[in-house]
């Protein structure tokens, strides 16, 4: 086996990079000749480095010579417009496809890693199932959608796709600001903290995504990838203080009063040219009723299970960001 990973300098990315160096796969990476790799730059040494994007698709053929298992990891969950979204999640994945189908029979599987956003929004009294119509809210998750879309069409390789909701571990940049209020003795309580969640580990997900290279029952299969453990907003935030030792005051906001900080955020970003995690995109999504998903599939079909709970996870999390200076 030979691996194609897509995204690895990424948050997911480099952890699935982790995930396949301790099985000794071997792996190759795809990067940009400018994508900034501090977060694998001590793995580099042990894997081939081949330069190039999925949205550059004459650098594709070139980057699977030799290759026989995929991962795809590479995609764009903030931008600065709305096409950004589509060309990478939708276009890249389309440009991979194609490259994936001329190498084939060399190339035995593709994983796409997507998105619980491509599902759209669900709660705790019905969460959102595989075979449910999805109901994206967001540009984002109507990108990852189109993404999955053209695997299901287009692959003539046997594939699996990958839903994960929010992920969260070690690396991860932007569930740190909610480690960096609660530090400063603030839990905010957007709606009142209520808004249920699926969240998975990263190095749960990045455990299955491996496991997915070569499970007999996985292909041509979606499935839901999360802990099987719901929390809210406020439970999350209080779950952090209590790994933190430390009090915390919350701070209610109700959800339209993001309305005025998203587009604020979304101002600046565009004058700094450099996206950011709030906008008018995340807005939509973060008003929604609930992100909750059903991950029955994924034990009954694959046996597997995410294990690691909001609790164990958050201790892990928040030793390595003390860790590395970033809290």
């Amino acid at each position: 086996m030979k691996v194609l990973l897509t995204g690895a300098n990424g948050f997911v990315g480099s952890h699935l990079l982790d995930q396949l160096l301790g099985q000794a796969i071997p792996t190759i990476v795809l990067l940009r000749p400018t994508a900034n790799r501090r977060l694998i730059a001590q793995q580099l040494s042990r894997v081939e480095v081949r330069l190039g994007s999925v949205t550059e698709p004459a650098t594709l053929a070139p980057a699977l010579e030799g290759v026989t298992h995929v991962i795809h990891c590479a995609g764009r969950t903030k931008a600065l417009r709305i096409p950004e979204f589509y060309q990478t999640n939708e276009g890249g994945t389309r440009h991979l496809v194609e490259a994936v189908n001329r190498a084939s029979p060399a190339i035995q599987r593709l994983i796409l890693v997507s998105s619980l956003a491509a599902a759209g929004p669900a709660t705790a009294a019905a969460p959102a199932r595989e075979d449910d119509p999805p109901r994206p809210v967001s540009d984002y998750g109507r990108s990852k959608l189109a993404g999955e879309q053209v695997v299901r069409r287009e692959s003539r390789v046997p594939f699996v796709i990958l839903r994960a909701p929010g992920v969260y571990g070690p690396c991860d940049t932007d569930f740190l600001q909610l480690f960096k209020a609660v530090r400063a003795h603030v839990r905010p309580q957007f709606g009142g903290g209520r808004q249920p969640l699926s969240l998975v580990y990263v190095e749960d997900l990045a455990t299955l995504a491996v496991a997915a290279l070569e499970h007999p029952a996985a292909v041509g299969q979606t499935f839901n990838v999360a802990a099987s453990e719901m929390v809210t907003t406020g439970e999350l935030a209080r779950a952090i203080a209590d790994a933190m030792g430390t009090w915390t005051l919350p701070l209610p906001l109700p959800v339209w009063g993001l309305w005025p900080i998203c587009v604020a955020q979304e101002a600046w970003s565009r004058f700094r040219s450099r996206p950011a995690i709030l906008s008018r995109q995340k807005y939509r999504e973060a008003r929604a009723a609930g992100w909750v998903c059903d991950v029955r599939k994924l034990r009954d079909e694959l046996g597997f299970e995410c294990r690691t709970t909001v609790h164990e996870g958050v201790a892990r999390t928040l030793a390595w960001y003390r860790e590395q200076g970033w809290l």
